[in-house]
């Protein structure tokens, strides 16, 4: 089975579209490394949340010099020796960086991102997962972080499109877009399995995931 698997899957949505979980639960069945964001350790995020204005470069900057570092960790490992999945897609901070800094702020982010990047390997699959902003919010309400409290609706809503506009033109590796209002596979199990069986076919190219494919 794991040798039809591509080799390293990322996963992506705005918040609270379920991407670490989902990616969890996939490193545990095809036995890959997980890597993960790790949103906790940046100490800019809460006051960003209170405050986007004031902290957002800062807040940037530190999630672009923590996900470089684990891009370089992952060369001085031998990337391509290892099967793994991530929830997360380093190219998205740019997408975060255009909705949250001033113009001369993003021309310095731009700057350092197109230096630390440079050799940023690419997935063999994205799972671009899809929600409407409302079940983002309801989603991000029932989970209760704190801080994420006080996203505000127009904030993730121009996110949300952001991330659909995104995707639209997204072409660096195989795309599956996955509606999680309609197909829900980190609560469903039958969804899920599903899924994992449509993974194992997954064709080249952008491509919605259809649940009532009579494939799987």
């Amino acid at each position: 089975m794991i040798s039809r698997l591509p080799y390293y899957i990322a996963i992506e949505g705005p918040i609270g579209a379920g991407k670490t979980s989902l990616a969890r639960r996939l490193a545990e069945t095809f036995k890959y490394e997980l890597l993960l964001e790790e949103p906790e350790k940046n100490p800019f995020l809460d006051r960003f949340y209170k405050n986007p204005r004031r902290h957002a470069l800062a807040t940037q900057l530190f999630f672009l010099f923590q996900r470089a570092e684990q891009i370089r960790t992952l060369h001085q490992d031998d990337f391509f020796k290892e099967l793994r999945i991530a929830d997360f897609l380093i190219e998205k901070d740019m997408l975060f960086a255009q909705q949250n800094l001033e113009k001369d702020e993003y021309n310095l982010y731009v700057q350092t991102y197109e230096h630390l990047t440079i050799n940023a390997p690419k997935p063999n699959l994205v799972i671009y997962l899809q929600a409407s902003t409302a079940a983002l919010l309801e989603r991000i309400k029932e989970r209760g972080v704190a801080s994420e409290q006080l996203i505000e609706h127009n904030y993730l809503d121009q996110l949300n499109h952001a991330y659909a506009e995104f995707f639209h033109y997204y072409k660096d590796s195989s795309l599956l877009i996955i509606n999680t209002e309609e197909f829900d596979p980190i609560h469903s199990e039958p969804d899920y399995q599903r899924l994992v069986n449509h993974i194992q076919k997954c064709p080249n190219g952008t491509h919605y995931f259809n649940p009532t494919n009579s494939l799987l």
